[in-house]
């Protein structure tokens, strides 16, 4: 007698006996939300290296790439785990700078320690995120809306705050070196490092494992494919949508850090595009924007793509013009591949 998995098995092979050769792979894709952004990055690689040769993949210019992305990538977890409950988060950007301008004032014109400064910051895009999700959970506000809104808000306080001025690299380097320690690289076979980069691929892997290994992480997947059934089920989405706008800002926080260190200042105009930065990250990455399909290791993906296709281009000569103009082809065709996996699924 056959065990059930043996069972199931054979059934999704009857089942799938009908179906043509583009269903069958739209059916992959919908299983495996990673596969098409991974073959478009080794698609890239491979291109970029044969026009380009042995100095894309010299290992300082693997390692620029890496510490290029390393903030999208941090903004683009705060955003997936927006997007995958059918969101959508215009301030995560905008929350990182007002998070980095309340680390630098703590520590450099308010005297406190750089731990506590950290903290102050963290807390800040804590108390961010929570606004949004009380806007979407509780006054059940659109998501694009609610934070097109706080955007304009934390901006706005951005600014007042910071009195629009910059705390330089040389001030923080003296009175708060910890604000600048994820910009310090270890050099390995040629690369250099960035200690932000190993963070950015921890705090990946964190994500990852509290997406997939826990009820929580279940519950948001849950909640995004379909808030109703979920509801019915007994999970209660209003405060799944809470912490999960909550979590979100605690990362732009963390986002914040790694921009300090990236820059070595703390500016007031710094990340202007990281809200689209890290929805294009998401978006390339094979996360659905319609919720509940996708995985936080392809928006990695989709900023190393990013990342990827902006320094190869950069190297062959070509203009930032031309880069942006590439970068939003890859944003329309991960746009229609999504579209058309969810018909067939469907």
């Amino acid at each position: 007698m056959s065990s059930p998995s043996e069972q199931n098995r054979a059934l999704g092979e009857q089942l799938h006996q009908g179906f043509s050769v583009a269903q069958r792979i739209q059916l992959y894709l919908h299983n495996h939300p990673t596969a098409a952004p991974l073959l478009v990055l080794i698609i890239a690689v491979v291109v970029f290296s044969t026009l380009i040769g042995d100095r894309f993949f010299h290992p300082f210019n693997l390692s620029l790439v890496l510490q290029q992305v390393t903030i999208i990538g941090v903004i683009g977890i705060a955003q997936t785990l927006i997007i995958l409950t059918a969101g959508i988060d215009l301030s995560v950007g905008a929350i990182m700078v007002l998070t980095s301008v309340v680390m630098g004032r703590s520590a450099i014109d308010y005297g406190f320690s750089a731990p506590v400064a950290l903290l102050a910051g963290l807390s800040v895009g804590a108390i961010c995120g929570l606004i949004n999700g009380l806007l979407v959970s509780r006054i059940k506000l659109p998501p694009f809306i609610a934070t097109l809104g706080t955007w304009n808000i934390f901006f706005a306080l951005n600014l007042w705050y910071s009195n629009s001025q910059t705390i330089r690299s040389q001030v923080i380097d003296q009175q708060a070196p910890l604000l600048q320690w994820l910009g310090n690289t270890i050099e390995f076979f040629g690369a250099r490092i960035a200690y932000s980069s190993i963070f950015m691929l921890l705090l990946f892997v964190i994500i990852w494992y509290a997406l997939n290994w826990t009820a929580w992480g279940r519950h948001v997947y849950a909640t995004g494919d379909d808030p109703d059934a979920a509801r019915l089920a007994g999970i209660r989405t209003r405060k799944i949508l809470l912490s999960v706008y909550i979590l979100a800002g605690v990362v732009c926080g963390l986002a914040a850090w790694v921009l300090i260190g990236r820059i070595g200042s703390v500016s007031p105009q710094a990340g202007f595009t990281a809200n689209l930065d890290s929805i294009t990250a998401v978006v390339i990455g094979g996360t659905s924007l319609f919720g509940g399909r996708g995985s936080i290791f392809g928006t990695l993906i989709g900023a190393l793509i990013v990342g990827v296709f902006r320094n190869g281009l950069a190297l062959l000569g070509v203009d930032v013009l031309w880069q942006e103009f590439t970068v939003g082809i890859l944003i329309i065709v991960a746009v229609s591949i999504d579209q058309w996996i969810r018909r067939v699924a469907a």
